[in-house]
């Protein structure tokens, strides 16, 4: 299990294609992989992988991991060198800062926009540098989205502002831009989307009380 909230910016610095399977090799960054061994779980674009290699240098690591091919058909970012959102798997003594996330990507959406959200006059330190950041998503999962719930995008624990048909937006604030590969999207761009575990749940319930 994971958060949401993203723990350093790696970047995949290799990505050599097997037998269905392609090796991912991920340039840790300022992720603390200390603890991290053969068989532990890491969330990399929002899409729990299993480490599989790990090298280190001083206090710099070095992450592989296999990728099955339906895993890369059904996700973004994993198939090509480029920054990516990493998180190490939930600790029970962990505090759960954004809202818990399996890893396991449900759909890859498509950026619609990212508009910097014009100052507030009232309070112009609170808002600027603020991005309003419009998604559309697979209809099959538009149903799971709704305003004020949570949805992880590209590993990254958002609350939905706003909802519209198959469409979702929300506030990014400077520090989310900052901490995260969200800053460097645009429109046309494809993100990972992991919706809310719970509305999974209750959809399922639903469905099984009609």
């Amino acid at each position: 299990m994971f958060t949401g909230i993203v723990q350093a910016v790696g970047r995949i610095v290799a990505a050599t294609s097997g037998a269905g399977a392609q090796r991912l090799v991920v340039s840790g960054g300022a992720l603390d992989a200390s603890d991290v061994a053969i068989g532990d779980s890491v969330a990399v674009a929002g899409c729990c992988l299993t480490v599989v290699g790990v090298e280190r240098d001083g206090a710099q690591a070095s992450l592989a991991f296999d990728v099955s091919d339906e895993t890369l058909g059904c996700t973004a970012h994993l198939d090509r060198a480029g920054e990516v959102n990493l998180e190490k798997a939930l600790r029970l003594a962990d505090r759960l800062g954004g809202h818990l996330m399996t890893g396991h990507v449900d759909g890859v959406g498509r950026v619609v926009s990212m508009v910097q959200v014009p100052a507030a006059a009232d309070a112009p330190e609170l808002s600027r540098g603020s991005v309003r950041f419009e998604v559309e998503v697979p209809p099959e999962l538009a149903r799971f989205i709704a305003a004020k719930g949570s949805i992880a995008v590209d590993g990254v624990s958002l609350t939905v502002n706003g909802v519209d048909g198959a469409r979702f937006h929300v506030n990014l604030i400077p520090h989310t831009l900052a901490a995260t590969t969200l800053g460097a999207l645009a429109a046309g761009g494809r993100v990972n989307l992991e919706v809310d575990l719970i509305a999974r749940y209750v959809e399922r319930l639903a469905a099984a009380g009609g």
